[in-house]
């Protein structure tokens, strides 16, 4: 049977393979909720104004 993954995906790490989200990752979704909550936030203000 063949793999395709690469070499550093088989073997285990030292760590346990237990590695965090990116620091891109998190500022990415920092950056989409902070939009979400603002379109949240809005809305709802507008609801509550009308």
């Amino acid at each position: 049977m063949m793999t395709y993954l690469p070499k550093d995906e088989l073997k285990p790490d030292d760590d346990g393979g237990k590695k965090g989200p990116s620091t891109n990752r998190i500022l990415i979704w920092i950056l989409v909720g902070g939009v979400g909550l603002y379109l949240l936030g809005s809305g709802i203000w507008g609801i509550l104004v009308k």
